[in-house]
């Protein structure tokens, strides 16, 4: 293979690569500006070529062709199938990349449906070269070990709902990438153990993509930051097919995170029957209603600390005593459901989340992510109500 820089400007850099008697032609979007935009456009116009590859997954480029998409979101189907979390995850990123382009003054990923949308104008062949972002952040997940993972929730909390400023510097770095870079970045900064799944396995995953595009001159429009990384990547050997296919399976859960999952409940049950043999009945009806308390109460006072209707709190006091005996139903599926019925989201709900979720007063205020928000915080009040029974329960001991 061999390499040439063409160029390096305020919107971006071009590396021209000759791979197997084929033109690729490498494009870093460097300013997330109208700048860029124009950039790419004319870059697709001058080259011409067969294929414009775009660092873009099948999701994000749907959502980025079609910003009413939360319209036709079927919420109760989403939280009935157990994908909250990953709509909850999905918006908090949503969010994050809608305020960074609130401060850089253009939608984010516009330069990249600018590249597919010229591709498509001139019946150029185009092709998704990104993994999926649901991928990559569960093989991130599954692999970090639990304090990391809290670590994570508690990054992801503090970006759905703190108010960012910006200086020059930071503005600047912003401006050097796109946004989603910038944000699994940060994320490889707070989990530097899979460092390599947010950011170089992409790079491995788009070049074999790139490598394997139809065409003999190829387009590939990526973030900046990426450029050095596909470079390598496209230098090197291509890699046995094996080692690409490892890159889109999700690990399984660990069996410690399966065994945990049941063994706290597995543990409540037993003190609970070693107290009922025991014979001291006054115990055991504390210890119960200790129990009772503190996971209802706290799953309901976090219920209506995410404004959630005085019947959804009614259902967190019932359900959580319950639901966090049997770890494959949680109260927030139950609260969730109930809040959807009793407050379903309007059509105006769905047409304005994508601009409400900006801000954290938003959140609370559109009907769609209060469902979202009470989903949560029952879980997380539940969770901290086992903790507070063990109190009780040591006692039966």
């Amino acid at each position: 293979m061999t390499e040439t820089t063409a160029t390096t400007n305020y919107s971006g850099s071009i590396r021209r690569l000759t791979l197997d008697g084929r033109e690729i032609i490498l494009l870093g979007t460097a300013h997330v500006s109208q700048a860029s935009v124009d950039m790419v456009r004319s870059v697709i116009a001058d080259e011409q070529p067969d294929t414009v590859c775009v660092e873009l997954d099948h999701q994000r480029h749907k959502a980025l062709r079609n910003p009413n998409h939360w319209e036709t979101l079927n919420l109760i189907e989403v939280i009935r199938q157990g994908q909250a979390p990953f709509l909850c995850a999905n918006l908090a990123l949503s969010a994050y990349q809608k305020r960074m382009g609130l401060h850089t003054g253009v939608r984010p990923g516009a330069e990249l449906a600018a590249a597919a949308e010229e591709a498509e104008s001139r019946d150029l062949t185009v092709r998704l070269i990104d993994r999926e972002i649901r991928t990559t952040l569960l093989r991130a997940w599954r692999k970090a070990g639990f304090w990391k993972k809290m670590s994570l929730l508690a990054t992801l909390l503090a970006g759905m709902f703190e108010k960012q400023t910006f200086d020059e510097e930071e503005l600047a770095r912003l401006r050097e990438s796109d946004t989603l870079t910038v944000l699994l970045d940060e994320l490889a900064e707070v989990l530097p153990t899979v460092k390599t799944i947010l950011v170089d396995e992409r790079d491995l995953y788009m070049a074999n993509e790139i490598r394997h595009a139809p065409g003999q001159r190829i387009v590939a429009v990526v973030g900046a930051a990426h450029l050095p990384g596909i470079s390598a990547r496209l230098a090197a050997p291509s890699p046995p097919p094996e080692v690409i296919a490892e890159l889109s399976v999700i690990p399984e859960p660990g069996r410690f995170g399966k065994m945990l999952q049941w063994l706290i409940p597995a543990i409540v049950v037993a003190i609970f029957v070693i107290g009922f043999f025991a014979g001291d009945m006054s115990k055991l009806s504390s210890a119960a209603l200790g129990w009772v308390l503190a996971t209802g109460s706290l799953s309901a006072l976090a219920t209506a600390l995410a404004m959630g209707h005085p019947l959804t709190i009614l259902s967190a006091f019932i359900a959580a005593p319950i639901t966090t005996l049997h770890p494959a139903i949680g109260v927030g599926f139950v609260t969730a459901l109930v809040q959807a019925f009793l407050v379903a989201p309007t059509v105006k709900d769905m047409e304005r989340v994508g601009e409400e979720i900006a801000t954290w007063r938003g959140w609370w205020h559109n009907r769609m992510t209060r469902v979202l928000l009470v989903f949560f915080f029952s879980n997380l009040g539940a969770a901290l109500g086992v903790v507070l029974a063990f109190r009780w329960l040591k006692d039966l001991l």
